[in-house]
């Protein structure tokens, strides 16, 4: 027994002695800095920031590209307004960040439409400069990724109602901005003053060429917001399309991945959708996540419009998104692709037709406001 104390007691100092050896050691420098000891610490101090801490200015590219468009780059005015964007988005990390997670989400269904509409793939960066990829609200009342304003919006024959906003529809407003951008460019002849004019109007963009006797948006004296709308766009394709020359560091277990769903398809009105929600075997704050366009409890459909209605393929595990093996590996390998979704018509869903029909509301229709 005695032996055994010993070799523990032993032990029990040799792990103290070897955790005190492996602590970082503090630079004197940062402790006489913190504790105020001296006047000299404060130069002491200075010196370790200086050959510790850098930030770099980022070299702009000699040649630059939007939707096959040349950007003047020999332009002073271009460069720098160019530079400035890239310098506010490279050191707004935490945002940037976000960015980059929520496009590996979100770009695959918006380069799918773009490349169905022919239209380039670099108009996917206006929603992500617009929104965030976010479903956010503007003070004037844009909305959605793409965020258009209610009547422009009706306009392109989206459907907004107390019960449904079809802005918050991702397939369904990237198709009307395609509409939005193809007449744009038909109108100009150029996709960086279509861009443009998603942000201030077709007939502003027009007014401005025409006083301004110029036919380039490189050229235009605009706006503040518009003026840097565009360089804002390209700004935002150099960094998430060469993330890691922008010192970001991302591994792709830290991405957020396409959701993987299946749609049930209806034709009639829905009195519940809480208990639609539980009825197909999740809830109702899930199905709303999945389903941002639908704005309160119930659907009323007297017009027999058919509405896809996304519900979640599992339980949003994350187990279900990755292998369990390879989450969180520092050399990562491919990761497979995680969209996986079908179309079931509620008509071969013969349990949830039939419990739609005997739902009776139980709650009040409150109409969901959106975050910002």
């Amino acid at each position: 027994m005695k032996t055994f104390l010993y070799i523990f007691s032993v032990s029990v100092c040799l792990i103290a002695l070897s955790c005190n050896q492996n602590k970082a050691k503090t630079d004197p420098r940062v402790e006489n800095m913190a504790n105020g000891e001296s006047e000299e610490s404060i130069k002491d101090y200075q010196d370790y920031i200086n050959s510790k801490y850098q930030v770099f200015a980022i070299p702009l590219p000699k040649k630059l590209k939007f939707a096959d468009e040349l950007v003047p780059l020999e332009n002073l005015m271009v460069r720098e307004n160019l530079d400035r964007e890239i310098l506010v988005n490279t050191y707004w990390h935490s945002n940037t960040f976000l960015l980059q997670k929520r496009a590996n989400r979100w770009f695959p269904i918006i380069e799918k439409i773009l490349k169905k509409n022919k239209m380039p793939d670099d108009l996917k960066y206006l929603a992500l400069i617009e929104s965030g990829l976010d479903n956010v609200v503007s003070p004037a009342g844009a909305a959605g990724f793409w965020q258009f304003m209610k009547p422009t919006a009706k306009g392109y024959d989206l459907e907004i109602n107390s019960f449904v906003d079809e802005r918050y529809n991702l397939e369904k407003s990237t198709e009307a901005a395609c509409k939005y951008l193809k007449a744009a460019y038909k109108q100009f002849g150029s996709w960086s003053l279509a861009a443009a004019s998603y942000n201030m109007g077709r007939g502003g963009v027009n007014n401005q060429l025409t006083k301004q006797k110029v036919d380039s948006y490189y050229e235009l004296y605009l706006n503040k917001e518009t003026s840097r709308y565009v360089y804002r766009i390209l700004a935002a394709k150099l960094i998430l399309s060469n993330s890691n020359d922008f010192g970001f560091q991302i591994r792709k277990s830290e991405l957020y991945y396409p959701y993987r769903t299946y749609s049930v398809t209806i034709d009639s009105s829905i009195s519940n959708l809480a208990q639609f929600a539980i009825d197909n075997g999740t809830n109702y704050a899930t199905m709303h996540h999945l389903n941002p366009w639908i704005r309160g409890y119930e659907l009323p459909n007297s017009e027999g419009n058919k509405y896809s209605i996304k519900f979640p393929k599992g339980d949003f595990h994350v187990k279900e998104f990755f292998e369990e093996d390879s989450l969180f590996m520092d050399n990562e390998e491919e990761i497979e692709e995680v969209e996986d979704s079908v179309i079931i018509n509620l008509d071969s869903v013969p349990k949830v037709e039939k419990k739609i029909d005997s739902i009776k509301s139980q709650t009040s229709i409150k109409e969901i406001k959106p975050t910002k």
